[in-house]
């Protein structure tokens, strides 16, 4: 899961300081829809994976996206 940490705060750029793991969509002005979007896709990019429609409104949160990916095979 460091990998998928990483990728979060690079992707959201959010620095050791502000992010938590409890961290939801919108919480920080970083993830907004554009901030959404450059997350999913760098997700998409690393993990050589596509993440359906219905997945990407669902993942709401840090905790949901690990849970998500899971669906992906990605642990």
């Amino acid at each position: 899961m460091d990998k998928y940490k990483k990728i979060f705060k690079e992707s959201l750029n959010i620095s050791d300081k502000d992010f938590s793991e409890s961290l939801k969509y919108n919480d920080i002005p970083e993830w907004d829809s554009i901030g959404h979007m450059t997350l999913i896709a760098a997700l998409e990019e690393n993990y050589k994976i596509s993440i359906e429609t219905d997945d990407i409104v669902d993942f709401s949160s840090f905790n949901k996206g690990k849970e998500i990916l899971k669906k992906y095979k990605v642990n």
